[in-house]
């Protein structure tokens, strides 16, 4: 049966467009980021890894093969190299801040990346002024990293298991964020996340019903492809939490 939206649904989920707007224009490119922005993303998320000379850039991949039929790992390019062989299509991380001026930037650091790979990173974020609306996602040891380069950064520790993360590692990373997979959230894990006084992310529903079940669990952020039907559910222009918001859901 086919579930017929007729109205939005009143709540204050942050909708964050994953690595743009994907199915309009391709990942992780200028256009793909300021189509989601158009269409009412609070946030986008954009992959960042390194060229051979130490330029972040927004790329998921590890080569440049799946989406510029490139058998190259990023890590042997120079960005002007990439620039030239993508004909500017892949846009450094200063240029993505630039493009989005104004709006929050998810950021995710695919790979695992090590502590100096974080620390370019993170002083790219800083050097554009982007410090105060930039925050990170991806697993343990990469946010242990971003922590070490910036203790003031603002972190979404992704988690991909029902476990809840150790005690130890919570106080060591310190994130706003918990960020699941969304099959994996159910009401018992979205209390357990609020009542340890943090923010649930979750990643990536495509569909209205995923998208409906999550709103009604209480997340507080959907990643997602297809912005524009999350959009249809949520209030348009709903702010996200800023970042002195508190997390706790008393």
């Amino acid at each position: 049966m086919t579930d017929h939206v007729t109205a939005p649904m009143t709540t204050d989920v942050t909708a964050v467009a994953h690595r743009g707007d994907p199915y309009l224009f391709r990942e992780n490119t200028l256009d793909s980021l300021r189509s989601a922005i158009s269409r009412g993303a609070d946030a986008v998320e954009i992959d960042v890894r390194l060229t051979r000379d130490a330029v972040p850039v927004l790329l998921h991949d590890e080569s440049l093969k799946r989406l510029w039929e490139l058998d190259r790992p990023l890590r042997e390019l120079s960005a002007d190299e990439v620039r030239g062989v993508t004909a500017g299509g892949v846009p450094t991380l200063a240029e993505a801040l630039a493009a989005t001026d104004g709006h929050r930037v998810m950021v995710d650091l695919p790979g695992a990346p090590d502590l100096r790979t974080t620390r370019r990173i993170v002083d790219v974020v800083r050097e554009s002024g982007a410090s105060d609306r930039v925050y990170y996602c991806a697993g343990a040891s990469a946010m242990l990293a971003v922590r070490a380069a910036d203790p003031a950064a603002e972190i979404a520790l992704t988690w991909t298991t029902l476990a809840p993360p150790r005690p130890a590692l919570l106080d060591a990373v310190r994130p706003r964020w918990l960020n699941y997979r969304f099959p994996l959230v159910d009401r018992a894990l979205a209390e357990r996340v609020h009542k340890g006084g943090h923010l649930l992310s979750v990643w990536t529903p495509d569909t209205r019903r995923s998208m409906r079940r999550l709103i009604g669990l209480g997340v507080d952020s959907i990643t997602t492809n297809r912005i524009d039907t999350l959009r249809a559910l949520t209030p348009a222009n709903a702010a996200p939490p800023s970042p002195d918001r508190r997390a706790s859901r008393a």
